[in-house]
């Protein structure tokens, strides 16, 4: 059985707490796509972790977890953040975690570049984290990347890694960056990486017969390279299709696609955002959610709950059931509202537009529902939540035609409603 656990919006929504919790009954956790550009927050045992390249199944003691061909990984970051979780107690963890030996390697000159390309965009860069994911991902399709495969192979890296340094140095001039040094690194990683790289097929054949595995999603839908808010995303397939192919997965051995949808909505850097809620509402949302990014430390832009792009994202990733994020930060609002239309001249979209010009230009049509104006941090039961916040969670069911099988109260895996 395969369940694939999906950012139903722009990210952030909070993903990490039902990967943990699922991948307690999980004896193979994988991640498909990104890099270290990624972060979930985990509270674990009230131990707080925060992962960016490493599956988050690595909190289960029992759970075997990889890093796919359709991910791009930065090898000092893999072993930072291995030594940081193994500092908090996971001990066993560099047993129990693995890399397809066809994911990219993504260099410091990644970075680097990275930020090159978005001081030239000026006004209208991307809003990256600066992690050097979108170049990477770029020399990757240009058939010139380094696969981490490759990294045990002698003169390999410093070959390509030349060819690339010389490239981008061609391209933007002198460059703040010592090809010798990052050079010299890997000459240690060639031995330090060698047990942990796995041919992917002979891996996942070797756990075929795993009774669960879960497949955790990075970013969101609306960051897809495909299916997002185009330039505004991030370079890879972040909805099922990624995830398939990431992995190689059998699509029929699929079943079940958990969209995580948060209660309102955040997006970090630039880009449409259609609900943004530039005012007071905005504000509280941010402080009262602590809608700060994993990864960067960025503010999160904060507005109501978007449900056009929820259809949208469902109609792509083909979600059967829902994970609701963060109820609790609407407490304390008299009133919440919810949009359900977009209208362009008077006349209503029939789905989530491509065109950046047509998103600049539409109307938002809301329906208001009453706030409850109680205290649900924590709740545990549905029965325990006031009945216009039970009103909020059916509307929202009703609306994607997806049931909502998990409800987030808190910050503490703890803090999940689960419903039958």
């Amino acid at each position: 059985m395969v369940t694939i656990v999906l950012g139903a919006q722009f990210g952030d929504e909070g993903k990490g707490k039902i990967t943990d919790l699922l991948s307690q009954s999980a004896t193979v956790c994988c991640r498909a796509a990104g890099g270290h550009n990624a972060g979930h927050t985990i509270v674990h045992d009230d131990i707080t972790y925060d992962f960016h390249i490493l599956p988050s199944g690595l909190v289960s003691p029992s759970c075997i977890n990889l890093i796919g061909a359709g991910t791009v990984v930065h090898i000092p970051s893999f072993f930072k953040e291995l030594a940081a979780i193994e500092a908090k107690g996971l001990k066993d963890a560099n047993t129990r975690i693995f890399i397809s030996d066809r994911a990219h390697v993504c260099f410091d000159l990644h970075s680097v570049v990275d930020g090159l390309e978005e001081a030239v965009l000026g006004g209208r860069k991307v809003g990256t984290t600066g992690k050097g994911i979108g170049p990477c991902y770029a020399d990757k399709a240009a058939r010139r990347g380094v696969r981490v495969g490759e990294v045990l192979e002698e003169g390999v890296v410093e070959r390509k890694l030349r060819s690339l340094a010389a490239g981008y140095t061609r391209r933007y001039g002198e460059l703040n960056y010592d090809v010798e040094e990052e050079l010299g690194r890997f000459n240690t990683y060639r031995t330090l990486l060698k047990p942990f790289i796995v041919d992917q097929l002979a891996f996942m054949r070797k756990h075929k017969s795993s009774p669960t595995t879960l497949v955790e999603g990075a970013n969101a839908l609306m960051l897809d390279i495909d299916h997002g808010t185009y330039p505004y995303v991030t370079s890879s397939c972040t909805g099922l299709g990624g995830a398939i192919q990431g992995l190689s997965l059998n699509p029929t051995s699929i079943t079940s696609i958990v969209g995580v949808v948060k209660a309102y909505s955040t997006r970090v850097g630039s880009g449409p955002f259609p609900t943004e809620q530039i005012n007071a509402i905005g504000e509280k949302l941010q402080t009262v959610g602590r809608e700060f990014g994993v990864t960067t430390g960025r503010k999160r832009r904060c507005g109501w709950l978007d449900l056009v792009m929820c259809r949208y994202s469902k109609e792509i990733n083909c979600y059967t059931a829902l994970n609701l994020t963060k109820l609790d930060i609407l407490d304390d609002f008299d009133e919440i509202k919810v949009a359900v239309a977009y209208k362009v001249d008077g006349k209503e979209l029939e789905s989530f537009p491509a065109d950046l010009e047509v998103l600049e230009k539409i109307e938002v049509e809301y329906d208001t529902l009453p706030g409850w104006k109680s205290n649900t941090l924590g709740t545990t039961k549905w029965e325990d939540l006031p009945p216009n916040a039970q009103k909020y969670v059916e509307y929202i069911e009703r609306d994607l035609a997806v049931p909502v099988k998990w409800i987030g109260t808190g910050p503490s895996r703890s803090h999940m409603i689960e419903r039958a």
